[in-house]
């Protein structure tokens, strides 16, 4: 476990040596992404509510609509004033699903791209029951891989709350396979080379679970990498384990186990899933893992989920998987994706390096 100095004795980082520590306390934080959450009275410590993943279904519903709501117009405000990006192209393409329903796709190109170009198939944050691929922070991601030389395509899953819910597990799952067959059965249209499967939080959850899914289901050439941010992929966040400090470490940075227990109710509502890997991927096991194509697993030093994805991490070493892990230090989940003008040299170092690993992938 790190530790740090803190006036020349040695102490527990975050709330671990303090229980009262929050975000704009704590030593390790960039002073940029504190001036940015000041405002937004986001610095401090989570607000209590009332509701809690024992609450009736309904109530934790009627929460997350009302945390969706407050959620998109924040990552609104967080883009607004961005330069438009003219290089890139965009449409959208409605499939029918698995389960027989809509899903709109969202496809990215770069203006007058020579040949093949990786597809970077993009599966949108929000726990899996909130938020939509059409948020403009998401439009904006898309833009800006897409404009370094990317074809991005972005699912609209069903989620187990909010605008686009209620639909618990496996619907989600289930539109993001079906996207991706459809992704992957025109490669040779999109002008595709290869597909890297990426996302944050609870896109980081469904990028890991949908490989898992498609080596279950004898289809895993369909994917050569995936890239999983800040993956939101425990499921037990209402009795935090010892084996992750972070989730007590930074419980209340910007988001905080009270809420992540919320989501996940949400997600599997009986809770009947609560070791199934393709829900939670932190269950999977190595021999799960034996055979998949590279990962790549982003982290942020101040993110409750920081240890999930770093324990991921080594297992898939454990299982022979090639890949490599990295940890932004100072930022809270999901900063680099979603705090582009606070922390503009973090944004576009992921943004790259989403590239450079498609790029370094075979065929």
């Amino acid at each position: 476990m790190s530790r740090m100095q803190v006036n020349n004795e040695l102490t527990l980082p975050g709330r671990l040596g303090d229980p009262t520590r929050i975000l704009e306390t704590d030593p390790r934080s960039d002073p940029r992404l504190i001036a940015a959450l000041e405002p937004l009275g986001l610095d401090g410590a989570a607000a209590a509510v009332a509701v809690g993943p024992d609450s009736p279904l309904q109530a934790k519903l009627d929460y997350l609509a009302t945390t969706e709501d407050a959620m998109q117009g924040l990552f609104a405000s967080l883009t607004a004033d961005l330069p438009p990006i003219n290089n890139v192209e965009r449409r959208t393409e409605t499939i029918r699903g698995h389960d027989r329903n809509e899903i709109k796709l969202y496809i990215h190109q770069p203006l007058n791209a020579a040949g093949v170009l990786p597809c970077v198939y993009h599966l949108h944050g929000g726990g899996m029951v909130i938020l939509t691929g059409a948020d403009a922070a998401y439009r904006r991601w898309r833009d800006e891989l897409a404009a370094l030389g990317l074809v991005v395509v972005g699912v609209e899953f069903r989620n187990g709350a909010g605008k686009l819910g209620n639909h618990p597990f496996p619907a989600g799952l289930n539109d993001c396979m079906s996207g991706l067959k459809w992704t992957f059965d025109n490669k040779d249209q999109l002008g595709i080379s290869r597909i890297i499967v990426s996302g944050e939080s609870g896109g980081g959850n469904l990028s890991l679970a949908i490989c898992l899914k498609a080596k279950r289901e004898g289809c895993p050439e369909q994917i050569s990498g995936v890239y999983a941010l800040c993956p939101y992929i425990y499921g037990a966040w209402g009795e935090p384990g010892k084996e992750l400090p972070s989730l007590v470490e930074n419980d209340g940075y910007f988001i905080d186990c009270r809420l992540m227990s919320i989501t996940a109710a949400a997600y599997d509502p009986e809770r009947r899933n609560n070791a199934n890997p393709m829900c939670w991927p932190y269950r999977a096991t190595i021999e799960d893992l034996r055979g998949l194509p590279p990962h790549v697993i982003s982290v942020n030093e101040l993110d409750p989920l920081r240890d999930e994805g770093l324990a991921y991490y080594r297992r898939l070493r454990a299982a022979g998987v090639a890949g490599y892990a990295r940890t932004l230090n100072g930022t809270i989940h999901a900063a680099d994706v979603l705090f582009p003008q606070a922390l503009p040299e973090a944004h576009r170092a992921t943004i790259r390096d989403i590239k450079g690993f498609a790029d370094s992938l075979q065929i």
